[in-house]
């Protein structure tokens, strides 16, 4: 997947902005489970909210882990909460626009 433009970061955050985290990292971390459900969520919705509940250092660092480990795209990080795409290899559900 090539990198995204500034203009499709700006619409997908636009997009995600009504969207409720729908995986709760706890102070565990990312267990293979949690990457397992992160990646089933990112399959089914390609844009979603995660929060992440942790010390302000380890959240930047498990954030960049988790999109590695998903082959996902961080789109906006603000305070526990990450906003992560991923283009669906089945059906793509988000039409994004052109550079």
């Amino acid at each position: 997947m090539k990198p995204l433009s500034k203009k499709q970061r700006l619409y997908l955050k636009k997009l995600s902005h009504h969207l409720k985290p729908v995986i709760i990292v706890g102070h565990s971390g990312l267990g293979e489970n949690v990457v397992n459900e992160i990646e089933i969520a990112l399959e089914r919705h390609e844009l979603i909210k995660i929060k992440i509940m942790a010390d302000k250092d380890d959240r930047r660092e498990m954030t960049d882990s988790l999109c590695n480990q998903t082959k996902s795209e961080l789109i906006n990080q603000i305070g526990q909460m990450s906003i992560v795409f991923r283009v669906s290899s089945e059906k793509p559900q988000i039409a994004l626009p052109s550079d």
